[in-house]
């Protein structure tokens, strides 16, 4: 699930500056479990899927599978200020929806040509697990597949950059820079990763994008440290940096209703480099046949 960036108007979680470092071999371990079962979930979630299927049906089965792997969803009950209660166990965001879709904000059935964001939520022995895959249904056109491609490259590229003791800012210039400058789609504002460990949103918020102008990401030449637990995401559209939403309603949409994809995954900072905890997401099928 993703966070605001802490000047943004709304922003509700918690805000410490300073990051929770964790280095004890016992709690890494435990972040490593609670990663795994979200990849885990992920794996179970392609042999599920189909066209035909509904958002209300793909969540139950969310619900199910982490109840199977003992632990439960940490986007369940989740309350940010001016919102309900979130309603699903993941957040599923088809098409035009870029995160925090719920289960309740269609009943149409999942339908060939469509792509869906799955971001899964685990709290497992008092421990976070958070990252998101896009899937599609059928195999996608040319310019989705192009988009699709982007945002797992700049996963990669940006997790590369997190060295410890380089700046924030170079997860953003990698990110950025593969997106908007060698593929020509636009990254979300106003959205970004964010640290996790015991709690769902933690310090540092970590922008997809560089800064325009001074403190628009206060923290963008903070460094990267080991024992940082991060979830970071790209968030990508065909059309637009915008975003727009219904109310009080939790999905947010691109504001030109083009098509959109969200990456997100679990990184370690160590002292030899980052540690992708979510890396098994890399080696599942993104297509979904039949």
């Amino acid at each position: 699930m993703s966070g605001r960036r802490p000047a943004f108007p709304g922003t509700d979680f918690p805000y410490d500056p300073a990051p929770v470092l964790v280095t004890d071999p016992k709690d890494i371990a435990h972040a490593e479990a609670a990663a795994e079962r979200v990849v885990e979930v992920h794996r179970r979630l392609v042999g599920f899927l189909r066209t035909g299927l509904t958002l209300a049906e793909i969540d139950a089965f969310v619900g199910a599978a982490l109840k199977d792997l003992g632990c439960e969803s940490c986007f369940l009950g989740y309350q940010v200020r001016g919102h309900p209660p979130y309603p699903s166990h993941a957040c599923l965001s088809p098409n035009a929806c870029v995160v925090h879709g719920t289960h309740t904000m269609s009943r149409d059935p999942v339908k060939a040509g469509d792509v869906l964001s799955i971001d899964i939520g685990v709290r497992n022995k008092g421990w976070i697990g958070d990252a998101a895959w896009t899937y599609s249904f059928g195999e996608p056109d040319k310019i989705t597949r192009a988009l699709m491609e982007s945002g797992k490259e700049s996963l990669r590229r940006g997790i590369n950059a997190m060295q410890p003791r380089r700046p924030l800012i170079d997860w953003a210039k990698a990110v950025q820079g593969h997106v908007e400058k060698e593929c020509g789609f636009h990254l979300v504002r106003g959205l970004g990763g964010h640290g996790i460990g015991r709690s769902l949103h933690g310090p540092p918020f970590i922008s997809n994008v560089v800064p325009t102008y001074p403190g628009e990401w206060g923290e963008a030449w903070k460094p990267w440290q080991p024992g940082m637990i991060v979830a970071v995401e790209p968030m990508i559209a065909i059309g637009t940096t915008e975003t727009r939403t219904k109310g009080r309603e939790w999905p947010i949409w691109t504001a030109d209703g083009s098509l959109a994809v969200h990456y997100e995954a679990d990184v370690l900072i160590t002292e030899q480099g980052p540690r992708n905890l979510t890396e098994g997401l890399f080696e599942l099928p993104d297509v979904i046949a039949g």
